[in-house]
């Protein structure tokens, strides 16, 4: 056995996987013989780099549950809907969440507020962020079970550890007694800890009619909209939009 064979069969014990792959490539294609042995280190440590980050990114993304596979890259800013790029930009590098700051998305169904919020929580998955996606009103009914069979703390404790959190769909239905206290103990929780954002379909003025309760509206309202990153969409559905779009380019085809 060569010293090159038994220093693939260490590294892949040693579970190196990324810089294994980069010895070997640069064995078989012949540019170790090439490169100094600064540069060859050099290039394996990145490869090894680039393969943590690229498995614990997969890990973050598999356990965010995203509702959409969404990237900045394929934010449409070229439809009319309010949507400021200089904002949305702004909000990229995720400086907002180091500093435990809120969104707040709205605007009407259709217009991408799910979508924007996945391209949010893809974007902290790149910065090594845990983010967890909830449905609003499967949460509540989680939450709900779980208070039954006493596993609420650690519900709670679990959203909890989540750098950002997605609220998704938020408002669709009043909120009855319990599903008020989870609210706000979740966000009591996470002020000035870390990040949340909210999506719905409802105005942030009509919040304190749908969540019901006047006092634990005001608690509510004054933990997560104030301060918060607003970005209120306007302008017809997204989707139905595309959809016309398709038909006529199907209709130029034929």
């Amino acid at each position: 056995m060569n010293n090159n064979q038994a220093t693939l069969q260490k590294l892949d014990a040693m579970r190196l996987h990324g810089m294994s792959r980069a010895f070997r490539g640069a064995i078989e294609s012949g540019t170790k013989n090439h490169l100094t042995p600064d540069e060859l280190l050099s290039h394996v440590v990145d490869a090894e780099w680039d393969e943590r980050h690229n498995r614990r990114l997969q890990r973050l993304l598999k356990a965010a549950r995203l509702r959409y596979p969404a990237g900045f890259e394929e934010i449409d800013f070229g439809l009319n809907r309010n949507l400021e790029k200089n904002q949305l930009l702004r909000l990229s590098d995720c400086r907002w969440i180091e500093e435990h700051q809120d969104v707040i998305l709205s605007g009407p169904c259709g217009t991408g507020k799910s979508f924007l919020a996945c391209a949010l929580g893809t974007q902290a998955c790149l910065y090594g962020y845990r983010v967890g996606y909830y449905a609003a009103s499967k949460l509540f009914s989680q939450l709900k079970l779980s208070r039954a069979d006493g596993s609420y703390l650690k519900e709670l404790g679990r959203i909890q550890k989540q750098a950002l959190i997605i609220l998704d769909d938020f408002g669709l239905q009043g909120l009855d007694a319990p599903s008020r206290l989870s609210l706000l103990e979740i966000l009591e929780d996470r002020y000035g800890r870390a990040s949340s954002i909210i999506v719905s379909q409802l105005p942030v003025s009509g919040w304190h009619e749908m969540i019901g309760d006047p006092t634990i509206a005001d608690a509510i309202c004054d933990r997560v909209v104030h301060g918060a990153h607003r970005i209120e969409l306007k302008g017809e559905s997204v989707r139905k939009l595309y959809t016309q779009r398709k038909a006529e380019a199907k209709g130029r085809l034929v």
